[in-house]
């Protein structure tokens, strides 16, 4: 009432301690319940792996580190022999090799075309 006559509020001398016991009571309580779920979360795991394990099933975990595992191996060795360089006769050829062939190519073709790929 003394407040809403325009007075001072009353102050409970042991207010601070309450309210110190109140938080620690909050406290406690918010550690309990996180502890009961971690428990029912592990129990919930455990069911979850009897499944998996009943049905021979993969954490989607297990199966993303599987296939990054046989990527992995796949890119180290190959199923098929290796690859050989480029064979002799192909790929770094020098000009003339060029104008060799086109020489031979010229020979196949009639007298007047000849004649104009040459000039």
């Amino acid at each position: 009432m003394g407040k809403m006559l325009g007075g001072e509020e009353e102050k409970d001398p042991d207010a601070a301690k309450k309210e110190e016991e109140r938080q620690e009571a909050l406290r406690q309580q918010e550690e309990e319940r996180k502890a009961k779920h971690a428990r029912m979360e592990a129990e919930r795991e455990k069911v979850r792996q009897s499944i998996r394990d009943k049905y021979g099933l993969k954490k989607k975990e297990e199966k993303e580190a599987e296939e990054k595992a046989a990527l992995e191996q796949a890119c180290e060795g190959s199923l098929t022999r290796p690859k050989k360089a480029v064979p002799k006769g192909c790929g770094d050829e020098d000009e003339e090799d060029e104008e060799s062939i086109l020489d031979t190519v010229l020979k196949f073709l009639p007298g007047p075309l000849q004649d104009m790929f040459k000039k």
